[in-house]
């Protein structure tokens, strides 16, 4: 199969690469690099070099590889988040999620693709309820900013995909990412953050995560290639858990003092809304669909092993 792979140098680009590599697919792999193109073409990969703001490079680049399915795994996140520059730091990945996914789709079309796979988040649902998220249940539209402009890209990049005529698009809803490469592996942000105590649980620690091991996620990505009928997906694995259980067990899995406990209050002097309110309202998801549609099953049921055997 074709595949035509953009970002394929991120966190979970390069998971993905070698996996559709090893399974015999021809894969086009975009890059805005020259000196990256260089490693892509070593890794068995076949480079193109353009901006997926440029909209006729992306059209002319993906015309060359005629791919059956394009993969959308394009994200412009710094390596270290800072909650008081979050408007300035989420607004590239803002910019992808909505105008790159146009173009990205557009050149999809034109090329004849049959399918388009995107990467989304399954943590914006609007903390309302009880219980775990599904893919019907609504996003968070009245989130704080600057969350709120990250949740309104989501809605471009998820319309996008799912609703252009011509091509099946399937949307991956990934839990927070851990695992090499990741903000969570051992040379990771919060790997960081966690053993100088600066990530705190915040008030009851009730906000719940979903996590999923970076290669669980490239295996739930390979498998919407064939199977799945087009929508939204979450991509998790079977424990969500409050704050409160999982922030204390990866400090102890990487060897890190226990992490303090903080007021809601100060969390929001400090952190900001986005901080506070992720912290103590985010809800968990559902990966019910994935397993059935897609036939995919996570390696690591549970982060609690993840955290323990597979950090990166």
């Amino acid at each position: 199969m074709k595949v035509f792979l953009a970002g394929a140098t991120g966190v979970i680009g390069r998971r993905l690469l070698p996996q559709l590599i090893d399974g015999g697919h021809e894969v086009t792999a975009m890059t805005r690099s020259d000196t990256r193109a260089a490693g892509l073409r070593e890794a068995g990969a076949i480079p193109a070099v353009c901006d997926v703001f440029d909209a006729e490079a992306v059209r002319a680049a993906m015309a060359a590889a005629q791919p059956e399915v394009v993969l959308h795994e394009l994200t412009d996140l710094p390596r270290a988040l800072d909650p008081r520059k979050m408007e300035k730091q989420l607004a590239g990945n803002d910019r992808i999620r909505s105008e790159g996914t146009r173009n990205l789709v557009a050149a999809a079309v034109a090329a004849g693709a049959r399918r388009v796979i995107a990467q989304s988040i399954a943590f914006a649902y609007a903390p309302t309820g009880s219980g775990l998220k599904t893919e019907d249940d609504p996003l968070w539209d009245d989130a704080p900013w600057p969350w709120l402009r990250s949740v309104q890209a989501l809605h471009d990049l998820e319309e996008t995909v799912t609703k252009t005529e011509g091509i099946e698009g399937i949307v991956l809803r990934y839990g927070f990412f851990y695992g090499p490469g990741s903000a969570y592996a051992d040379d990771g942000h919060f790997a960081r953050e966690v053993r100088k105590r600066r990530l705190p649980v915040v008030g009851k620690g009730s906000g719940v995560f979903s996590f999923i091991h970076v290669d669980d996620a490239a295996s739930a990505t390979v498998a919407a290639m064939e199977r799945g009928r087009p929508g939204i997906y979450n991509v998790v694995d079977d424990d969500p858990a409050p704050m409160r259980d999982c922030v204390p067990a990866y400090a102890d899995a990487i060897g890190a003092k226990r992490p303090r406990r903080v007021p809601v209050w100060l969390a929001r002097l400090v952190g900001g809304r986005y901080t506070a309110s992720m912290a103590t309202q985010l809800r968990g998801a559902s990966n019910a669909r994935a397993k059935a549609e897609l036939g995919w099953q996570p390696r690591y049921a549970s982060w609690r092993e993840g955290f323990r055997v597979a950090r990166g």
